[in-house]
């Protein structure tokens, strides 16, 4: 039986000794033999990773995904150990595991893009609020005792709140819970205004029809802000029905080859 002395302790209880199999692994030339020894150590290490990625199995993701990413993580510790740096592998293994778990939240379970700086705000001040919702005052901290328990400005905090529910997002189907029954999230949405094309058009040849002679000036506003109609405006200025539709088509002609002329010169 060994002595206390003559046991070997590691941080985690689950550590393998594996340090002969990584000194063996650092020698050994590419081929079959070496694929065959990663692949005993990386078997041995598993439980480790598992064990690390159950720690975040209560943040909406699944935990055989999570411990996929955990997986990968300890693949990509074993490649990069250097044994003789000196350091135990669980060491190096733990927060390189940790980071992928870390970063796969980051990159992959965020509905909305967030920048990294918010995401971490968003973490802290959700862990400051369930620290001091545990206090039994019964009501929700404020944003200034989550300031100071957190070590952040007050500003830094309504950021973080903010991005609280920017983890998941509704969808525009979901009903909500004020108003008439089926009226969801969808239906508060705008659309497009068909009347912006027309706000664009009639800037784009303001100028040129103030440049335009009075007379032809009268006849297209009658035409197409008066609604008038041809003969009704050829009665108004005296002149024939046919006179008036070429007049129209003349002006029009004239402003949109002089629009699309001040379009290619500003291009």
């Amino acid at each position: 039986m060994p002595t206390r002395a003559s046991t070997r302790h590691h941080p985690h209880d689950d550590a393998p000794d594996t340090a002969d199999a990584f000194r063996r692994l650092a020698v050994l030339p590419p081929g079959a033999e070496r694929d065959a020894l990663r692949g005993e150590i990386v078997e041995a290490w598993l439980p480790m990773a598992d064990r690390l990625a159950g720690r975040f199995r209560s943040r909406g993701e699944s935990f055989d995904d999570l411990r996929q990413v955990a997986a990968l993580g300890l693949v990509k510790a074993v490649d990069r150990y250097d044994p003789e740096l000196g350091n135990a592998f669980e060491s190096y293994a733990v927060p390189t595991i940790t980071g992928e778990i870390k970063r796969h939240f980051r990159d992959h379970m965020w509905t909305l893009h967030v920048p990294r700086r918010v995401q971490e705000l968003r973490n802290r001040v959700r862990s400051a609020s369930q620290d001091l919702s545990l206090s039994g005052s019964g009501r929700p901290p404020t944003v200034a005792e989550i300031a100071e328990h957190a070590d952040l400005s007050e500003e830094d905090v309504r950021t973080g709140q903010g991005a609280l529910d920017s983890f998941t997002a509704l969808s525009l189907d979901a009903e909500l819970t004020s108003g008439d029954d089926g009226y969801s999230l969808g239906d508060t949405l705008g659309a497009p205004d068909p009347a912006l094309d027309t706000v664009v058009d009639r800037e784009a040849v303001r100028e040129r029809l103030a440049a335009l002679p009075e007379r032809e000036q009268a006849i297209l506003y009658m035409r197409f802000f008066g609604d008038m109609t041809q003969s009704s405006i050829a009665a108004e200025l005296g002149i024939s029905q046919m006179h008036v539709s070429r007049l129209i088509s003349r002006c029009c002609g004239r402003v949109r080859e002089q629009v699309m002329r001040d379009q290619d010169d500003g291009a």
